[in-house]
């Protein structure tokens, strides 16, 4: 007998330890002996029995289902990047941040669905507290009130409906209290032309954003936005246009259930825009031709933009249109039609800055088309300014000294990289010497050109004329000679007439060690440069034989070391154009 009774508790035990984990605990099972056969203390809230899912405390019982949050299920290795990098309008909506999002506020419009959980509350004469879940039939049951129909109530009618059914059995002294506790969990298909179409979890009252996002979002070259269809069953319950949303942030809140279709439409006709507008996108309209004027209202434009360039999509023949932005609501455009909005307006004042050593104004608003000369006269210079070497600054030039600069370049790195060798030894030697060069022309692309014009050999000044952003420099004569480059000590010498070349390349400390001393420019302040020997006194400067002055800059250049005739050449070319139009000596 006590070997029987030994067995029918072990073997109970074993029951008990291979039941799924909660088992007991969801089945309302979780006795005394449960716990001491899982390693648990049982205390008296363990034992205690609950009925209909209220313990006798009054509190919820763990038998209560809690609301679950829905699972995240973006695509998993989705390169969301193809969305965000694609320029058709709305592509980007689709990054992977809807599909993260956790389900929503239930809003007072949401219909209450089977497998909703509800929150009650009855106190009073009669206390009762639970979550409830809304049945296939469409009810939920009250203890001594009987089933309650819900199926489809408003959430901001719920109340009134739980209270309207209460009163009917306690006349008075009973209140209550219902609440939306978590939405029923649906599975969604979505389908047509998004990246990844399938069946995506989530509640019904997940935005149709959610799903779609889940699914990779809408395929850009194929998909619609303005045509999306929520289908349940062969009925169409709702259409949604996408840029409603982008542009206006309006989008419909449809109430999903398990089974819906999200399906993405191919997408329509499609018009491209380009030029100063802010959505410089593709768009996508319906219809065989859009006015303009529409288009104008989705690329917004920037406040400059007077025209718009119409390249129609007419075949083999490439037609151009081009039209004032007034005349936008006249103009209609067709599939395959491309935009462009410019600024084509007028040059009416320009601004020209001057800086420097002078007792005038610093900024001046010129009339377009006035010449150098008009403004030299308006100057007003004190006893230092240096009026014989006014300095002027463009920036077209600047861009057109570093477009130069870089076209330098590149050829010294083909030169570099396609030289030849003759044996292996050399071979080793040429890829060394390349590597340097290379790192040489990256240090060489950082430089910045000053962007200076030469207007001190200018025959006639008054020729030429300024542009919008000029700076003119007035120069001051602090009596000092500037010497840079291969120096030891490159510094501001103290001007001395009797000083040659050779002396201010002295009192820097003289050359170093990777000087070539037969190259050496000497630079003017109005931007003027020449190519003098280092025991001149004297240099020539546009034909004519010029002493050194105040506020000149001796600049020793680097020597080349390189075997190539070829590098050599462009080597110093480009050493050159450094010290003219940036003041630099790089070494290599």
């Amino acid at each position: 007998m006590l070997s029987r009774l030994c067995a029918s508790v072990v073997l109970f035990v074993a029951m008990i330890m291979a039941a799924p984990s909660g088992y007991a605990q969801q089945n309302g099972e979780l006795d005394a002996f449960s716990l001491y056969s899982l390693g648990q203390q049982p205390d008296d809230k363990a034992i205690e029995r609950p009925e209909n899912g209220i313990s006798q405390s009054g509190n919820i019982s763990p038998t209560s289902s809690e609301p679950s949050s829905a699972p995240e299920n973006a695509p998993q290795g989705f390169d969301y990047s193809v969305n965000l990098k694609s320029d058709v309008f709305g592509a980007n909506l689709f990054s992977g941040a809807f599909a993260k999002q956790a389900p929503a506020q239930f809003n007072p419009d949401y219909a209450v669905n089977v497998g909703d959980q509800l929150v009650v509350r009855l106190w009073g004469a009669f206390d009762y507290q639970s979550v409830l879940t809304v049945d296939p039939q469409g009810n939920i049951f009250l203890p001594n009130v009987g089933p309650v129909r819900l199926l489809g109530v408003r959430n901001k009618n719920l109340q009134g409906t739980i209270d309207q059914a209460v009163g009917k059995v306690f006349r008075s002294n009973v209140f209550s209290y219902a609440n939306l506790a978590a939405a029923q969990p649906v599975r969604v298909y979505v389908g047509g032309f998004v990246h990844r179409p399938g069946a995506y979890a989530g509640t019904s009252m997940d935005s149709i954003l959610h799903y779609i996002d889940q699914a990779g979002g809408i395929d850009p070259l194929r998909g619609s936005f303005l045509n999306i269809e929520i289908k349940r069953g062969t009925s169409v319950r709702a259409t949604v246009n996408l840029y409603d949303f982008l542009l206006n942030g309006e989008i419909p809140q449809v109430q999903l259930a398990d089974g819906d279709v999200i399906f993405i439409g191919p997408r329509d006709n499609m018009v491209k825009v380009s030029g100063l507008a802010e959505n410089a996108k593709q768009f996508e309209f319906k219809g065989e031709n859009k006015s303009l004027h529409d288009f104008v209202q989705l690329a917004k434009p920037f406040p400059q933009v007077t025209h718009v360039r119409v390249t129609r999509n007419t075949g083999l023949t490439r037609n151009v249109e081009y039209y004032p932005l007034a005349q936008a609501p006249d103009v209609y455009v067709q599939n395959g039609d491309e935009l462009s909005f410019t600024a084509d307006k007028k040059q009416g004042t320009i601004t020209v800055r001057v800086e420097g050593e002078h007792e005038s104004a610093q900024e001046y608003v010129l009339p377009y088309g006035t010449h150098l000369e008009e403004l030299l006269n308006r100057i007003e210079y004190s006893q230092r300014s240096d009026s014989g070497n006014i300095q002027l600054y463009r920036q077209s030039v600047k861009v057109r000294q570093k477009a130069l600069l870089e076209t330098s370049l590149r050829s010294l790195e083909t030169a570099a990289l396609t030289a030849r060798s003759g044996t292996n030894e050399e071979a080793q030697l040429r890829r060394e010497e390349a590597d340097l060069i290379l790192r040489w022309v990256d240090r060489a692309k950082k430089v910045e050109p000053r962007g200076q014009v030469v207007i001190s050999q200018a025959p006639d000044q008054s020729k030429l004329l300024l542009e919008n952003g000029d700076i003119l420099r007035v120069p001051a004569r602090d009596g000092i000679v500037l010497v840079s480059g291969e120096v030891l000590f490159p510094n501001a010498v103290a001007f001395d007439r009797s000083l040659s070349i050779k002396d201010y390349i002295a009192r820097a400390g003289g050359y170093t060690n990777n000087a070539d001393a037969s190259r050496i420019i000497v630079a003017r302040q109005d931007g003027s440069f020449a190519e003098a020997k280092r025991n001149s006194r004297t240099v020539t400067f546009g034909g004519k034989r010029s002493a050194i002055t105040q506020g000149d800059e001796i600049l020793v250049l680097p020597r080349i070391d390189v075997k190539s005739r070829q590098i050599f050449k462009e080597f110093s070319q480009i050493l050159y154009q450094l010290a003219v139009t940036a003041g630099v000596a790089l070494r290599l």
